[in-house]
């Protein structure tokens, strides 16, 4: 249970951190689209471990292996399944955790509800299970580049108290492939790397907010009430490891304003389409995408597992203290910005996908 998501554009993810290796089914992928492991293994590569001196340091190449639903490089419209398998566990490092919790992380909520666990690193809980969304997330993406041209770009936007100054109506992806920190603002991202650098050799960590923008998206995509395009992306992201807040638009910010300061005046452009004056609504009203950019913020806590020692308690509720051992990233913002673009991607084309599959018959979608 809790494992798929989507409607007609479904995954579900499957694999352990330290287990033999991660991955996903796919089911619902229109036939005949031309894919290849290197599609996927671009989204793969800007997520993996490993990349730099600010993420964590084990070694994993997270090289993607296509076993089903693809044939002479186009998709069969069958399940697709993708499996990347781990080649650098170490589960010795996290035997003191076979009985101690760890602050903040899973183990003790995934003994309350299972009364098992795996121990070595955070099974399902840790960061690796998104390898499977990262990797539908380029099919996705695939997708809504050659039906609707959509456009997704993710970026770090706040580390702490340092936020960049970032135009989501024109920042690109290779701005923010630019830098380590993957934040396309030059100036911000060089305090950003130092602050975290800083961070790391005093075994804490930071959090932050990571910006996406999606363009191109057609007018009429999502539904009415329980499955209102925004509510879908609020759980989408919601669901990725660390993450604890989500904004649309104006976000809490909206709430400073009154309604005749917030409202999105509509105007006929000079091709006589129905557009806004502004976008404080950010790309969706009623639930439904109107042809606007969407742009949302997903907040990430600082990393939980940290080199400090802290209380806790065993298994058994006795207390004890924990230096948490292991290699975790002391700011996860950076790895989190394609895990972001891969869930906003699988929302919208599950919604592209389910548009063309009930618009109105007299008028193309």
């Amino acid at each position: 249970m809790g494992n798929t998501f989507g409607h007609l554009f479904r995954i579900t993810t499957f694999g352990e951190s330290h287990g033999g290796g991660v991955g996903v089914v796919i089911d619902g992928c229109p036939p005949q689209l031309s894919i290849s492991e290197s599609d996927i293994q671009f989204d793969l590569d800007r997520r993996r471990p490993g990349q730099s001196k600010i993420t964590t340091p084990r070694k994993e190449t997270d090289t993607c292996e296509i076993i089903s639903g693809v044939f002479e490089g186009k998709t069969l419209g069958t399940p697709i399944s993708i499996i990347v398998r781990n080649k650098d566990p170490r589960p010795q490092d996290y035997a003191e955790m076979a009985q101690k919790y760890r602050p903040s992380h899973a183990d003790a909520t995934y003994d309350a509800k299972y009364g098992i666990r795996n121990w070595q690193g955070g099974g399902r809980a840790s960061a690796r299970e998104t390898i499977g969304r990262v990797a539908a997330g380029a099919i996705a993406k695939k997708i809504l580049r050659q039906i609707a041209k959509i456009e997704i770009v993710g970026y770090v936007k706040r580390i702490k108290d340092l936020e960049a100054v970032v135009d989501p109506n024109t920042v690109t992806l290779e701005q923010v492939e630019s830098n380590i920190v993957r934040c396309p603002d030059a100036e911000s991202a060089e305090r950003m790397i130092e602050l975290i650098d800083q961070i790391r050799r005093k075994k804490d960590s930071l959090g932050g907010v990571v910006e996406c923008v999606a363009r191109n998206v057609p007018k009429g995509l999502g539904e009415p009430v329980f499955d209102k395009l925004e509510a879908d992306l609020a759980k989408a992201v919601m669901s990725l490891p660390a993450s604890k807040g989500f904004e649309i638009g104006s976000g809490f910010a909206g709430t400073l304003l009154t309604g005749f300061e917030h409202n999105d005046e509509f105007y006929p452009d000079e091709k006589g389409q129905i557009r806004t004056a502004t976008n404080r609504s950010g790309g969706i009203q009623g639930g439904i995408a109107n042809g606007e950019n969407i742009i949302l913020r997903v907040a990430f806590k600082p990393t939980a597992t940290i080199g400090q020692e802290q209380r806790t308690v065993t298994s058994t509720g006795e207390e004890t203290t924990l230096a948490a051992k292991g290699r975790h990233d002391p700011c996860v913002l950076p790895r989190a910005v394609p895990m972001v673009e891969a869930m906003v991607a699988l929302v919208l084309c599950d919604h592209l996908l389910r548009h063309h599959a009930q618009c109105n018959v007299f008028q193309p979608c």
